[in-house]
This record gives structure tokens, sequence and C-alpha cells, in this order.
């Protein structure tokens, strides 16, 4: 690991790269600096490429700085989608050492909560689905999840753990990413605002206009996350990806409520698609997308959420929402209605109507996509990075990622848009 001195160093002279002029022709751009940007130009770097890394403010300050930080598996619907998620999990231990940089990892797993028989029942069906992707899973009865949770409401039926999940510091992550490939030759352009993407006669991107300069490129890669639609019209592409606000309540510090992170299963059972089941939520609650969970901090505070919602880019903090998220989690925990909270926060995922991330090149050459991970941006963030960088060159993947190709959208399709 590195001395905080040497790092707090790096970021001092990186803040500094802003008033050198831009390079004149860099072989490949990455367009955002959220965690999914930086890890693409830490693979890129890795492999040899001459890459830069454009930032219209500071290295993680968009969504990547406003999320709680999860890295997880158990909320991917059977397949593909789940696979790629494992993958990306299986890549997290290593990060801290092949990063040189301290990213906050930790491997605390996560409990799912059931509240009805049919919950438990459907937990232990999609159990089985899951164990063919070797994920750790274990089904908890009544008695055993109220004796690993003393604190939980009586009427909880059992649980589901899921021992591989971890957590991350996201800022931490996209810097140590950021840090990394710098080391390994990488430039980055922070508090630099792309303003226009130029092609050649040939439809090849050429050039990319920014307030700082000009530079000309062979290849970008658009991973802008919610602002991907706005980079893509620079091209004449209408990305499907748009912003949506998640809230999260942040507690003071105070009795352990919970050692480990814990979520409800309830709210899973929607992306598994079982349209036949409903939760018993209030009006509001399904307003706003609302669902129970909780993670504790190294602080000895809790991080409470989560919500759902188109709101535009807005990040303003809604009380009716935030009211109705600290009631879903009292159903859960009673105890948490004695605890104060300090503040809150918004932050917005890039979503994709199908639910799946976009990994692709495109029509137009020598521009790629990777955006629309919604809430799993920091989970996917290394595997994404490393299908970028196999993708640019021309190295055999070890996953399909045809299901995440660019090109699912040229024929439109119902998808759900909850």
């Amino acid at each position: 690991m590195q001395r905080a001195t040497e790092v707090n160093c790096f970021f001092a002279c990186n803040h500094q790269r802003n008033i050198i002029i831009m390079k004149n022709f860099v072989e490949i751009a990455v367009i955002g600096g959220g965690v999914i940007g930086t890890a693409i130009t830490y693979y890129l770097a890795k492999a040899g490429f001459d890459v830069c890394l454009i930032e219209r403010n500071g290295i993680a300050e968009g969504t990547s700085g406003r999320c709680d930080g999860r890295v997880i598996v158990y909320d991917q619907v059977p397949g593909e989608s789940c696979r790629l998620a494992k993958m990306s999990l299986d890549l997290f231990p290593q990060l801290p050492d092949e990063l040189g940089f301290d990213i906050g990892w930790s491997q605390e797993g996560t409990l799912l909560l059931m509240e009805s028989e049919a919950e438990y029942q459907i937990a232990e069906s999609h159990c089985k689905c899951m164990a063919e992707t070797g994920l750790p899973y274990k089904m908890l009865d009544y008695h055993q999840v109220h004796s690993e949770e003393p604190g939980l409401a009586e009427n909880v039926v059992g649980g589901l753990s899921v021992s591989c999940d971890g957590s991350v510091n996201p800022m931490a992550l996209a810097q140590g990413f950021e840090y990394q490939a710098v080391k390994q030759g990488a430039t980055v352009y922070s508090n630099t605002n792309v303003l226009d993407i130029k092609s050649n006669r040939s439809n090849t991107v050429d050039h990319i206009i920014t307030d700082q300069g000009t530079i000309r490129v062979k290849k970008i890669i658009n991973a802008a996350g919610s602002w991907a639609g706005a980079i893509g019209q620079m091209v004449n592409l209408s990305i499907p990806i748009k912003p949506r606000q998640g809230q999260l309540i942040v507690t003071e510090r105070t009795f352990p409520v919970s050692g480990q992170p814990v979520s409800e299963f309830g709210y899973i059972v929607t992306r598994l698609e079982q349209n036949d089941y409903q939760r018993e939520v209030t009006p509001v609650m399904e307003k706003y997308g609302i669902a129970f969970a909780l993670e504790p901090t190294n602080a000895n505070n809790f991080l409470i959420g989560t919500s759902r919602c188109f709101t535009g880019f807005d990040l303003t903090s809604n009380k009716e929402l935030l009211t109705a998220m600290a009631k879903r989690a009292i159903r859960f925990y009673p105890g948490l209605r004695d605890i104060h909270v300090i503040r809150s926060y918004a932050g917005l995922r890039p979503y994709a109507p199908d639910h799946l991330p976009i990994i692709s090149d495109t029509e137009i050459e020598g521009f790629y996509i990777a955006a629309g991970h919604e809430g799993n941006g920091i989970s996917m963030a290394p595997i994404t990075g490393e299908l970028i960088a196999n993708m640019i060159g021309n190295i055999p993947q070890r996953i399909d990622i045809d299901p995440f190709r660019w090109q699912r959208f040229s024929s439109p399709k119902e998808v759900d848009n909850a």
C-alpha cells in the first residue's frame, strides 16, 4: 500500500495537470471520471495503450461519490448479468495490492430478510438458480435469522445469507484506479468539459473539443454514466440511458443495530419478475420505489436506503420520500425509531431500460459505450474495465458479451420501465 504522504502528493500534483496544455494526440480517450471510467483507463493503461481520461469535474464527484459502495451479486437476475457480477466481485480482493491503494475493501456478506412465507419460497428457488453460478447462499429459518439478528421485528419469517458480497469506499476505488493508471502512463484531465466530438468523412471519430483545448484521438470510450446520452448525441447516437435518483439516510453514531449489511428480499422479487407477488408497502413507498437496506460504516453509524425514482438530474432531498424510507426501515428494525438522522443525500444511477449495462462498440467507428450499470456500477467496474480493454485489444472475452452490446437497442422491444 502507498503511504498517505505519497498519495496526497499524487493528488496535489494531479490537480495541477489541468493547467498543462492538452496533448495534440492520444490513442484512446475515456470520457467520465467515475469508477467505470477510471477502471477502463486503468485496464487500458495496464495493457499498454496510450490513454487519457477526461472528466468535467473531479474524480468520483458524480454518481460514484453519492452511493453506498456495496459490491453485490444478490440482486442480479440469474444468467449472464449474474455471471458478470460474480466475475467482477472476484477481482476485488486483489485490487488493493494491484492498485497499491487502500480502497476500503471488506467482504462481510449480505443478509436478505423475508417478511412472508411466499418470499421465503421464492428465495429457496432463487438459491437453486444462483448456486449454478457458484454463489455461496444459505437459507436461514425463523429461529436462525432472529438468533443472528436479535433486533429484528418479530414477524420477519426468515433470511438468506450471501457470504461473498462486500463493500468498498467508492471514491477511493476511483482514485485508486486513477492513481495506478497514471503510474502506468495514462493522462488525466479533470475539470475539463467535453463540448463536441468530430468524426472524419469515413464516420470514424477524429477529435474531441473541450473547454481546455482540442485533442485528436483514434478511439473514444463513453463512460459518462447518467450523462452518457449527452455524449452520444455528439456522434448522433440516441443512447437510452437516463438518470434514476436514489436517496440515502445517514444516522448518528449509535449502538450496533446490525453488524452486517442487511436488505429486504421482497424488492429483489420484483427484479426477478415475480409479477404475481406484491410487497405490503404504502402507496408512497411504491411511488418512490422504496426498499429497506441498512449498511453499518466504519464510523459506527448507518446508511439507510433505498429509493428509485425518475426526477431528471435533480439531487434535492425529498422529505416525503425520506420519511417513507425511515418507516420502511423501522418495519424491519423497530429499534431504529430511537436513532437520530444527521443528514441525507441523493445520487443518480445510470438507468438502461432493460436493466443491463451497455459495454460495446457502435456503428460509429472508434466510438464505444460503457454505461448504464444503474446501481451496479461499483460492483461491475473492474470487469467492465477488463472487457473494454479486451475489446480494444482484440483479446477473447471470458464471458459472452452479446447481452451487453449496444446493438440490442437497434430493434426496440418491450421492456420494464419500473
